[in-house]
């Protein structure tokens, strides 16, 4: 096959793109880096000439959920329409579990792009998936008032990219679901307990004190609603395997 991957070199594209050249597949990279502007439906267009699957792991760092909301429904909308003009025959879309629950801030750019998904002329699998190991690493970075860091209180269920990123091959490969089932970590885990280890990995010798994070997303994310929907795919990878490595 060949298998597009926008945002191929991104936290889950470098994997998806190891994972399909592994597999056998001709892998076409949509990234700047490689010429190609996702907003430009012309350039995606060319590049997606011959393209069997299109796997969308594309991600923006903003806070602003109206910036957010912005760039995926566009890129959406450009994949979709340079896919139906190339005769793309599946698109497949990483986004988050729980958003319908939390449509709040960034999960309501997300929902917004699911919605476009569903809404394009090619046939699609939306795949939600959990928060990733690297979520400690992020939390840890953005948390944090001079030397003091902080552990946010959450129930989370990790998984790791590396498996996440093949199993997005995998869907590319198969016929078109509508929306998947959820892909999530193999066990629960806590937020706080996470990035105090990996606090502790880094080197930081002080206390790292848990935190309620305000407003809904907080909420959300400390009741439980982020976490997987019974039936969910279990990756295998747990969190501590994952910070022994790093």
């Amino acid at each position: 096959m060949r298998i597009a991957i926008a945002g191929a070199s991104g936290t889950v594209g470098r994997h998806a793109v190891r994972a399909a050249t592994e597999r056998g597949h001709e892998v076409v990279a949509l990234t700047r880096a490689s010429g190609v502007n996702v907003l430009d439906t012309s350039a995606v267009r060319v590049a997606l000439d011959g393209v069997d699957a299109v796997v969308d792991v594309l991600n923006i760092m903003t806070p602003s959920a109206r910036k957010a909301t912005g760039f995926f429904t566009a890129a959406t909308m450009s994949l979709l329409d340079a896919g139906a003009q190339a005769g793309v025959r599946h698109h497949v879309a990483l986004s988050i579990v729980g958003i319908d629950r939390a449509p709040h801030g960034y999960y309501a750019a997300k929902l917004a792009q699911e919605q476009a998904v569903a809404a394009g002329s090619v046939l699609w699998t939306v795949q939600r998936a959990t928060q990733f190991h690297d979520f400690a690493a992020l939390m840890y970075g953005i948390l944090h008032a001079g030397p003091f860091r902080f552990a946010p209180r959450g129930r989370v269920r990790p998984v790791d990219t590396g498996e996440l990123g093949e199993y997005l091959v995998v869907l590319a490969e198969g016929e078109p679901q509508g929306i998947a089932p959820d892909f999530a970590g193999p066990r629960e885990e806590s937020l706080a307990r996470m990035v105090q280890d990996y606090a502790r990995a880094q080197g930081y010798r002080r206390k790292v004190p848990e935190i309620s994070v305000p407003g809904a997303l907080g909420r959300a994310q400390r009741d439980g609603s982020l976490l997987p929907r019974p039936g969910a795919v279990l990756a295998e990878r747990t969190f501590d395997e994952w910070l022994e490595k790093r």
